[in-house]
């Protein structure tokens, strides 16, 4: 049959499917409530057939509809009839259900052995011990804070990690606040700034500076001491975290549309509302080593003397080594670091960034760790592990190559109610947590949320301190690379300390050619984060010179 027939087939049946219910309503009227249904979806299949925007709906009027509809059903239909437990991503559905059963404070055993295919390569284990220690401490804490810090913060082994007011919605930031207030652990603020949201409940919170310096902002978009000072010395702010770069897209800025930026977020951020919000692809405040870290000082000192650190996904190790030479050479010291995954995640990223640039969080993990160990810095710097934290087990490995705690963002989601539907970018959240929508937002219970936002990070930490009892630990900051072990194929396997390098402490300082990082402490320089060309780079550039 010709093409033309199977074009006009759905606008021709509805067109006599009208005039039918007509006819028939002369003499019975309740056929007229047929033409309720037939005649808006004539004039739909009839507008599909006519318009020239889209070829599917012209070609199959009304009927080409549906691909949109299956596309948007398309993450709900996978998560409950396709995927098996160990499907998904990012987040596979056991994940998911361990984070939702533990904010809900409901069993999280599970029956009949583990699922995990032990003798594959992606499997990893804590090795246990035939004496159990059950004298570990019920409460986890780590005290960060240098010797150049008069506040210093005791904080919990696991915190909220920066989401920001406007990717998430104000009900979204009070029930995390809420829930951190009552647990006893902190709230990164995300780049997006302070808000009355975060201030409402007074749950302790960690103020990220990104390069758009939202909050503490002229009208030039520099950052303004001033302003940086009145809320920096709130009680509420317990440390400041220069944020240089995320897992999700790093080295790349970012613009909130002018139609998303509302009077709320405007007053936040302190922008103009209705204008497009730009956060730059770097900091003006530095833009050397050096100069970071005087900046550093600077915010300390007008902080009241809080911890002040940097939050980074590793990319060139040069980079990482310039700013543990520039500590050195100014003895001016971050109080932590939190290093940041390539598997991490964000409201909104462009697919290549996501998907091709950036270090994974165990290898950044681990390269930070030497850098600090290596200098001899371990000691009065914390490093923090941020990265798709959701179990016990995550958190015991993390601290395993380095860690001193750990932030997770998505598994609080989950604990709030997210679905990993993957519409955080277009506002139309079902859950009422990433979006703006008042409408959407109000399925979102505030106190029910927080008090499983409380009870999931409170099981959690449960969980890792049941690991290191079967470990036969003290305390978690004694795991060790070598209590981790990784299948390396179906035949061997090996501890972690044998797969990556462990430096020894000021190894750095006193023989770093004796490192696998010898290239990259060489090039590191503290005037700049660019590396310092070898004698081999330099004969080479000579050769490519026309």
């Amino acid at each position: 049959m010709p093409s033309w027939f199977f074009r006009s087939l759905v606008p021709f049946i509805l067109l006599l499917s009208s005039i039918f219910f007509l006819l028939a309503g002369i003499r019975f009227t309740n056929a007229l409530w047929g033409l309720a249904v037939t005649i808006p979806l004539f004039a739909t299949a009839l507008l599909d057939f006519v318009q020239t925007r889209h070829s599917l709906r012209r070609n199959y009027p009304l009927i080409a509809r549906f691909r949109w509809l299956f596309e948007d059903l398309r993450p709900y239909l996978r998560s409950y009839i396709v995927e098996s437990d160990l499907d998904g991503r990012p987040f596979n559905k056991d994940e998911r259900a361990l984070a939702y059963a533990r904010s809900k404070n409901e069993i999280s055993t599970h029956p009949f052995g583990t699922e995990l295919d032990v003798y594959s390569d992606e499997y990893e284990w804590l090795s246990h011990s035939i004496v159990p220690n059950d004298a570990v401490p019920e409460e986890l804490r780590i005290m960060i804070g240098g010797p150049q810090c008069t506040k210093p913060y005791s904080a919990a082994i696991l915190n909220i990690s920066a989401m920001s007011f406007g990717s998430l919605g104000g009900n979204a930031i009070e029930a995390l606040n809420m829930g951190a207030k009552k647990g006893g652990f902190y709230h990164d603020t995300g780049e997006g700034s302070y808000s009355k949201y975060h201030a409402k409940h007074g749950g302790d919170i960690v103020w990220e500076l990104g390069s758009g310096y939202f909050g503490c902002r002229d009208a030039d978009g520099h950052f303004d001491d001033e302003k940086f000072r009145a809320t920096a010395t709130l009680d509420q702010i317990k440390m400041i975290e220069i944020k240089l770069s995320q897992g999700a897209k790093p080295g790349h800025g970012g613009v909130l549309p002018g139609t998303k930026v509302t009077k709320e977020i405007a007053e936040t951020r302190g922008v103009p509302a209705g204008e497009n919000c730009i956060s730059p692809v770097a900091h003006s405040a530095f833009s050397t080593p050096l100069e970071m870290l005087a900046w550093a000082a600077r915010l300390r000192e007008m902080s009241g003397g809080k911890p002040v650190g940097i939050k980074l996904c590793v990319g060139q190790p040069h980079e990482v080594f310039a700013i543990i030479k520039a500590m050195l050479e100014s003895n001016i010291l971050l109080d932590f670091i939190v290093v940041d995954g390539a598997e991490g995640g964000t409201g909104a990223a462009p697919v290549e960034l996501s998907n091709r640039v950036g270090m994974p969080l165990r290898e950044g993990l681990i390269l930070v760790r030497n850098a600090l160990v290596g200098a001899g810095l371990k000691d009065r710097i914390r490093l923090g592990a941020a990265g798709k934290v959701v179990s016990g087990a995550g958190l015991a490995i993390n601290m395993a190559v380095g860690a001193d705690w750990c932030n997770a963002a998505r598994a609080f989601m989950f604990s709030l109610g997210c679905v990993q539907s993957m519409k955080c970018h277009t506002g139309d959240c079902p859950t009422g947590v990433a979006t703006q929508d008042p409408f959407r937002q109000r399925g979102l219970v505030i106190g029910d949320k927080a008090e499983r936002v409380y009870q999931f990070q409170k099981q959690t930490v449960s969980a890792l301190r049941d690991i290191v009892v079967a470990m036969g630990l003290e305390n978690p900051w004694q795991i060790r690379p070598h209590h981790l072990h990784e299948r390396l194929n179906s035949a061997k396997s090996s501890s972690i300390d044998y797969i990556y390098p462990f430096l020894e402490n000021r190894v750095l300082i006193e023989a770093p050619d004796d490192t696998p990082y010898a290239q990259y402490w060489a090039a590191a320089q503290t005037s700049s984060f660019r590396a310092r060309p070898s004698v081999k780079q330099t004969l080479h550039d000579q050769d490519a010179d026309p």
